[in-house]
């Protein structure tokens, strides 16, 4: 089985993505940019297939992280890409991940 801190370090890179992506855009910018929504999309869905991978111990240990919910956003753009709602996603974007970001980097430690 692979390390626990691989998954978290897939999960601090995709973030990194997706930072870069989408770095000087606002959320009208980002509903005409489709190829970023889809390079945001499938980063989200990297984060939430690690967080499914992350051991049950670990995640009782963090219960501050919202490891259901980060591994169920994963499902739900899986199985409904085309009713993504691009004003959650830039929620998602602003203001979910950096604080995902804060919360696992010192994991990684």
């Amino acid at each position: 089985m692979r390390d626990y801190k691989l998954y978290l370090e897939d999960i601090l890179q995709a973030i990194d993505k997706i930072e870069k992506y989408t770095k000087g855009l606002n959320a009208d910018r980002l509903k005409k940019e489709d190829l970023i929504v889809d390079g945001v999309v499938r980063n989200l869905e990297i984060i939430g297939e690690a967080a499914k991978n992350i051991p049950q111990d670990i995640k009782k240990k963090h219960p501050d992280i919202e490891w259901k919910k980060i591994a169920g956003l994963r499902d739900i753009l899986a199985h409904e890409y085309f009713g993504i709602d691009l004003q959650i996603l830039w929620d998602i974007i602003k203001n979910k991940l950096p604080e995902l970001k804060t919360k696992v980097t010192p994991l990684m430690k």
